[in-house]
Parts: C-alpha cells; sequence; structure tokens
C-alpha cells in the first residue's frame, strides 16, 4: 500500500510547490517508486498531446514521471467546466470518480505519493469538491503549509482547519514555510502555542530565500509580453532588484545591485549607451542583469546598435516605466522545469533542512 500525503496550503504562494518538490526528492531516495497528483488542474498547459494541470507537468519533467502525467492531472478544469458543472451538464460524482480511479491506479506501481491540492482548502467547492473532501475521499494524511508569521498566519491557518474540519479530515502537521531566519524559532514557538490544543505537529519549512522568491529574466519577458533580446543565454538569469533608471547616468549607476534589472525610458539614449558600456566590464556583469526599454517613443538606430553589440539583455516595451514596474513587482514568480538554479537549490534545501523522517512518520 503506498504513503500518500495530501499538501494542503492556507492559500496561494506559501511554497506549496516547493515543498511537493521536497517532498518527491526525498522520498526517492527512500522509495522504490515515487508519484505526484493534482487531483484538481486550474491552470492547464499543453503537455504530450494533452492538457494537464501546470504543477504536475513541472513535477513530470523534473522527476521523470512523464508517462503517468493524465493521472497525474486527473481533473483539468477548463475556462468552460465551472459553467457546464453548474447547469448540471456535468455529473457531480464524475470528477470524484475520475480523481479515486487515477490515485488508485498510481497506488498500483508506487510506494509513496504526494498529492498536490489546489490554493486555500476551499478550492474546488465551486465544482463540488474542495481540498478538503479530495483529501478524504483519497484516503490521504493531510500536511498543510503555510507562510510564515505570527497574528496573520494563526488567521490564515485556523480559517483553513474550519474546512478539513467539517470534512471530518484531521491535520496532522503544518509545515511552516518562508520564514525569516531571524524570527523563525519565535514564528514557531507562538505557532505551538496557538495551536497546541489541535493535536497536529508544527515544523519549521524553509526559510524566505529571495533566488526562490525572485523572477527570471524569461518570467519578465512574459510578464511584460515581450521578448527576451540581446543576448537570450540569459533567460533563466534571476532579478533581485528592480530598479527605475530615472536619475542621471552617473546615480544610476551609483544605486546597481547585486542582479538589478533596469527599466529605462525610451527616449533616454544616453543611460541606454551607459549601461551597454558597463556591462562589457566584468564588475558590472554581477550587477546589470538586463534592461526594460520602456515607452512609445522611438529609439536611435545607433543606441539600438549599441546595445544590441554589447549584449546586453533587454526587452523593449511600449508601456510605461511605471506599468512595467507595477507589472514586475507584483508578479509572483512560479517555478517552471527550466528554472535549473532554482531547483537545484531546492533540492539542496530538502536535503539539509526538511525533516522529510518526521513526515515520513506522520503517514505510518
Amino acid at each position: 500500500m503506498a504513503k500518500k500525503v495530501f499538501v494542503a496550503a492556507t492559500g496561494q504562494n506559501c511554497g506549496k510547490s516547493t515543498v511537493c518538490l521536497s517532498l518527491l526528492h526525498r522520498a526517492a531516495k527512500k522509495y522504490k517508486r515515487v508519484g505526484f497528483i493534482k487531483p484538481l488542474g486550474p491552470k492547464l498547459v499543453e503537455f504530450r498531446g494533452c492538457q494537464a494541470d501546470k504543477d504536475a507537468v513541472l513535477m513530470a519533467q523534473v522527476f521523470n514521471l512523464g508517462d503517468d502525467i493524465r493521472d497525474m492531472s486527473p481533473v483539468p478544469l477548463y475556462p468552460e467546466t465551472t459553467r457546464k458543472y453548474l447547469d448540471g451538464e456535468i455529473s457531480p460524482e464524475l470528477f470524484g470518480e475520475h480523481m479515486v480511479s487515477a490515485c488508485r491506479r498510481l497506488e498500483e506501481v508506487c510506494d509513496f505519493i504526494v498529492i498536490e491540492g489546489a490554493g486555500h482548502a476551499g478550492v474546488g467547492s465551486v465544482v463540488g469538491y474542495n481540498n478538503a473532501q479530495i483529501a478524504k475521499i483519497l484516503d490521504a494524511q493531510v500536511m498543510m503549509v503555510a507562510e510564515g508569521g505570527i497574528g496573520r498566519a494563526i488567521d490564515s491557518i485556523s480559517l483553513n482547519l474550519c474546512a478539513f474540519e467539517q470534512a471530518g479530515v484531521p491535520v496532522r502537521m503544518l509545515l511552516v514555510n518562508k520564514l525569516l531566519a531571524s524570527k523563525r524559532d519565535t514564528t514557531l514557538h507562538y505557532l505551538r502555542k496557538a495551536f497546541a490544543d489541535h493535536g497536529m505537529e508544527i515544523e519549521g519549512g524553509f526559510n524566505y530565500s529571495p533566488i526562490l522568491a525572485n523572477p527570471t529574466l524569461k518570467r519578465i519577458s512574459k510578464i511584460l509580453g515581450s521578448s527576451l533580446q540581446g543576448n537570450d543565454h540569459e533567460l533563466h538569469r534571476i532579478v533581485h532588484n528592480v530598479q527605475l533608471g530615472s536619475a542621471s547616468a552617473q546615480r544610476v549607476a551609483d544605486l546597481l545591485e547585486d542582479s538589478t534589472l533596469l527599466l529605462v525610458h525610451s527616449s533616454l539614449d544616453e543611460l541606454m549607451v551607459m549601461l551597454a558600456s558597463l556591462y562589457h566590464l566584468p564588475e558590472f556583469r554581477e550587477k546589470i542583469a538586463g534592461m526594460v526599454i520602456a515607452g512609445k517613443s522611438p529609439v536611435s538606430p545607433i543606441t539600438f546598435k549599441i546595445v544590441n553589440d554589447s549584449h546586453l539583455p533587454y526587452i523593449r516595451t511600449e508601456l510605461t516605466n511605471t506599468e512595467s514596474f507595477t507589472r514586475i513587482t507584483s508578479d509572483v514568480s512560479k517555478i517552471i522545469a527550466e528554472d535549473t538554479e532554482k531547483i537545484n537549490l531546492i533540492l539542496h534545501l530538502a536535503d539539509v533542512e526538511l525533516d522529510f523522517d518526521a513526515i515520513d512518520a506522520m503517514l505510518d
């Protein structure tokens, strides 16, 4: 009989997919065959001739599980699915049957299965199966992932626990993620006090990491709707700082931090030429991740030639600097299979920071 852990979360962006990657990595060292399933798939991508949830595709690519992709994402939610369900065109029991059947097929060939929920505990209610109900029909032990903090964390954890209590499904462990290293012990201390009567173990997950939290140039190009030019070898470079290039050229150079993306208006030829020149210098290569040339004003041909000849990565957009800055800074970076630096870091941290033995013991 395969061990099954249902990874729930208090909301989006808690690091749930990071935890799932880590669990599969550690489990693969102990068990002969590991599996993954995202029962409800709200965010679909094309993979091997079918539409599957992007998290299922990520796990399939990283752990070579592609042959099982249809069972890894048994209920893809298309744009029209909700309406069809509410209009009675889809049987209420159909989704549950698909999830249970897929999980049983994986159980027949796997020793350890990670089941990833979608969003907070209530997600899926619109089609009759929220996370708590899915954990129940799949007969899986539940681990809830929460973002670090005290007051707000306690509120969101309490709210999500209600859904599992209503479904009669105990949450066996709370894994607290994105902890500030300086406050890790204090945060865990108070969370353990707050939930002392709930009978669940409370463990620390991963500390907050800028490398995991910050976007790559590829992600930023997608956000802005424009391709990366100048140097596509830098697609997966991680941007740690975003700076508006609105000051003088010298001031901008003085303010550069590690792996900075500069947003420059298309009329500022002098600043673009200066950045292209600095990019040639080794001491500035680590500071300049790339440049966004924003605005509808045309860039002079000679400036474009200088920028292209420097191989400085850049994105050209007709959005304003302010619009570009807002889109970039309000986006939450999601991991994809090509983010090898991020994935390698996650797997390393899983080896040194994740208490897999405690999680594994919870499933007995």
